[in-house]
């Protein structure tokens, strides 16, 4: 595998990866708020 093709690949899952942990974050945040509410 070239060296490109594996650190397009390396920087998809590093994106793919912190775009999971903020929604997981964003999703908390409202989680929290929401409960704090009722």
């Amino acid at each position: 595998m070239p060296v490109e093709v594996k650190d397009a690949l390396t920087l998809m899952v590093d994106f793919g990866m912190f775009i999971i942990g903020l929604l997981t974050l964003i999703v908390g945040i409202i989680a929290l708020t929401q409960s704090k509410k009722k």
